[in-house]
C-alpha cells in the first residue's frame, strides 16, 4: 500500500513520516515528503533527530526521483540539510560508499543548471558535505 504524504504540520508527525518511509525504503513516497516540504523548515522538521539512514534516503529520494527533474529544489534540500542539527555528526559516520552516493548527486545537480544555484554554490556546499 502507497503512504499518503502531505506536508506535516509539525516535528513529530514529520519523524513518524520518516520512519515509516524509512522502515519500507520508500525513496518514491519520500521524494513525495521532500517536494511537499518547504526545504527552508527541514532544519526544524527533522529536530535533533537526524540519523544515517535518514540522510541517505533523502539523498537517494534526491538523486533518484528529484535532481532530474528540479535540480533547484535538490539543491535547497541539500542546503537546509547541512543546517539540521547532528548533520556534521552523521556526514561523520557515513561509510565510503555512502559518501560516493551523495557525490553521486552533486555530480547530478553540476550537470543539470538551474537558476537557483550556480557551480560556485554547490562547490561551497560540496565542502560542507566534506567532498
Amino acid at each position: 500500500e502507497k503512504l499518503r504524504v502531505s506536508e506535516p504540520p509539525n516535528a513529530y508527525d514529520f519523524g513518524q513520516i520518516i520512519n515509516a518511509l524509512n522502515a519500507n525504503k520508500d525513496k518514491a513516497a519520500c521524494a513525495d515528503l521532500l517536494t511537499t516540504t518547504d526545504p527552508k523548515t527541514l532544519p526544524v522538521l527533522l529536530s535533533n533527530k537526524l540519523e544515517g539512514e535518514i540522510l541517505l534516503i533523502f539523498i537517494q529520494s534526491l538523486e533518484h526521483y528529484i535532481a532530474g527533474k528540479d535540480p533547484g529544489l535538490a539543491y535547497q534540500h541539500l542546503f537546509y540539510l547541512s543546517k539540521a542539527k547532528r548533520f556534521k555528526v552523521v556526514l561523520a559516520l557515513l561509510s565510503k560508499n555512502e559518501k560516493e552516493e551523495v557525490q553521486h548527486l552533486f555530480d547530478l545537480l553540476t550537470e543539470s543548471q538551474s537558476d537557483q544555484y550556480s557551480l560556485e554554490d554547490l562547490e561551497s556546499l560540496k565542502k560542507v558535505y566534506e567532498l
